[in-house]
């Protein structure tokens, strides 16, 4: 592989782990009974950015997870591992 290639390749996130976010963020903030609006505003963001992120359109920063996680009281490990719902992460 050329360099270009694997910079190219680990600049963008793995479809799994965008999966994996969008669908613990859209879990969290169902729980806790927020609109995708709700929780947008919660953490200072436009409101069409969360549904963004939940349809797995958009990437988020670290600084925006950590909003994001604090917003749902979860911590960002919860958000970035699959079945954190499931095993009894909720907060």
């Amino acid at each position: 592989m050329s360099k270009n290639t694997i910079k190219d390749k680990l600049r963008k996130p793995s479809q799994r782990i965008t999966q994996i976010l969008s669908n613990n963020i859209r879990a969290f903030r169902k729980i806790r009974g927020l609109s995708q609006e709700a929780l947008a505003e919660m953490c200072s963001l436009h409101r069409t950015y969360i549904g963004a992120v939940e349809r797995e359109e958009r990437n988020v920063t670290l600084s925006t997870l950590e909003l994001i996680a604090e917003a749902l009281g979860v911590s960002v490990p919860d958000l970035l591992t699959e079945g954190s719902i499931k095993i009894g992460r909720e907060k």
